[in-house]
C-alpha cells in the first residue's frame, strides 16, 4: 500500500449515503488538554453527532484509547456505538477475560515513582493496559520511554503503542483496525462504506482497515507518513466537515 505525504492529502469528500463512520476522540473530536478529564466537545458538537448518527441509521462509532466509561461521560446523554481501549472494550460484545501480568502492575508502580520526579507526568491504569503521558512534562519523555522499553520483554503478549506524547502497554492482539473490522461485521455497520477519521499513530490501524474494506480514511493534522487518503487540518475543521454532511 502506498503511503502518502500529508502535504498531498486533499480534503475529504462528502460522506457516502450508506456510510459507516468511525471517529477517534482525542485530537479529532476533542482538543488535547494537559488533563484529559477537563476536555469537552465544542459548542454544538454533541448535536452534530446526534443528527449525523441519525442520518446514518446509527452507523457512527467512536474508537478511542479511552475506556468506555470515560467515553460515555464525554458524550452524555448520547450512548454511541464505541470501541474503548483501542478495541479491547467493544460496546455490546463481551470482553474476553484476560490475565493481567504482574509485570504490568510493577510497571505502573515504577512509573508512578517516576512521575513524582517529573511533575505533570500522568500514569493511567486502564486495567488491562497502562498509559504513560508526558504532554505536561516533555522533559520526562526519554525516561518514560526507557522505562517502557525495559518492561516490554517481561510483558508477554503486550506491545508498546506510541501516541502523541503518550505511550501505552497494550495487549498485542488489540488495535483500532481490528475494532473497526469487528463492528463492520454487524448491523448497523455491515454492508456500508467505512470511513475512519483520526489524528494519532494508533489511528493508522483504523485507516488501513477502512481502506482495505473498500472505504477511505481522513488524517487530522500532519504526519510525514500515513495510510490516510484525505486530511483535515485540526479539530475545528473536523467539526465543520461533520456539520457539512448533515
Amino acid at each position: 500500500m502506498t503511503v502518502s505525504s500529508p502535504n498531498r492529502f486533499p480534503p475529504p469528500p462528502a460522506l457516502p449515503e450508506r456510510c459507516a463512520l468511525f471517529l477517534d476522540v482525542d485530537g479529532t473530536l476533542l482538543e488535547f488538554q494537559d488533563d484529559p478529564g477537563t476536555v469537552a466537545l465544542p459548542s454544538g458538537g454533541l448535536d452534530t453527532l446526534a443528527r449525523l448518527a441519525d442520518r446514518l441509521g446509527g452507523a457512527l462509532a467512536v474508537v478511542s484509547g479511552r475506556p468506555l466509561a470515560t467515553l460515555d461521560q464525554v458524550f452524555t446523554p448520547l450512548l454511541l456505538p464505541a470501541a474503548g481501549m483501542h478495541g479491547q472494550q467493544l460496546r455490546g460484545a463481551p470482553e474476553a477475560p484476560r490475565e493481567v501480568p504482574d509485570a504490568l502492575a510493577e510497571l505502573h508502580r515504577q512509573a508512578t515513582v517516576l512521575a513524582h520526579r517529573y511533575p505533570g507526568v500522568r500514569v493511567e491504569d486502564k486495567g488491562g493496559a497502562v498509559a504513560l503521558h508526558w504532554r505536561a512534562a516533555p522533559q520526562a519523555a526519554d525516561a518514560l520511554q526507557a522505562l517502557a522499553a525495559r518492561f516490554a520483554p517481561r510483558l508477554d503478549g503486550y506491545r508498546i503503542q506510541p501516541g502523541d506524547q503518550v505511550l501505552e502497554l497494550v495487549p498485542a492482539d488489540v488495535d483500532k483496525g481490528r475494532a473497526v473490522r469487528r463492528l463492520m461485521e454487524h448491523p448497523p455497520f455491515a454492508g456500508r462504506t467505512p470511513v475512519f477519521v483520526g489524528d494519532d499513530l494508533t489511528d493508522e490501524y483504523g485507516f488501513e482497515a477502512a481502506n482495505a474494506l473498500g472505504g477511505w480514511s481522513v488524517l487530522v493534522g500532519r504526519r510525514p507518513n500515513s495510510h490516510a487518503m484525505y486530511a483535515l487540518p485540526d479539530v475545528t475543521a473536523v467539526h465543520a466537515w461533520l456539520q457539512s454532511n448533515l
